[in-house]
């Protein structure tokens, strides 16, 4: 649940750090920053089937023109939007900072584009401050969401 009416501010990025809408993507940067969090490489084809099917996409640079941050958004267009890949370099200096933004920019735009959708969203533990901050609610009401690997081990 998010309360649309009273939002924080949009947190400013330290200088040099740039919010992307829609950039132009590169698989091995995705997948670089998908190792750096932990999580396992997917691949060119793999990354434009997932973009394709996304509704949009965000990313951030850092001052080195390297990408520290991204999430994407789905949605059936009219109850429930969903946020994927919120990822954030864990080896840089604004990490908490690029999440917030992260988040902060991907609600605007979902508020913008898709007002009346629920939102869900996949984050790391270290993003929890900045979703609760930005109005997430955490297992509301004791509900707790599952998910399926469909991966092969």
């Amino acid at each position: 649940m998010i309360p649309f009416r009273s939002q924080p501010p949009q947190p400013r990025l330290r200088e040099g750090y740039q919010l992307l809408q829609q950039a132009t993507w590169d698989a091995d940067e995705l997948d670089q920053l998908l190792l750096q969090c932990g999580d396992s490489p997917r691949g060119g084809h793999r990354w434009a089937l997932v973009l394709e099917r996304s509704a949009w996409h965000l990313s951030i640079r850092n001052e080195r023109d390297r990408l520290v941050g991204f999430v994407r958004a789905t949605s059936d267009q009219a109850l429930n939007a969903n946020l994927w890949d919120l990822l954030a370099d864990p080896d840089d200096d604004a990490r908490e900072e690029v999440i917030q933004a992260l988040v902060q920019a991907a609600l605007s735009r979902l508020r913008r584009e898709m007002g009346g959708c629920s939102v869900s969203l996949a984050a790391p533990p270290e993003a929890l401050r900045a979703v609760t901050k930005a109005g997430f609610v955490v297992d509301p009401g004791g509900i707790r969401a599952m998910g399926l690997n469909l991966r092969e081990p």
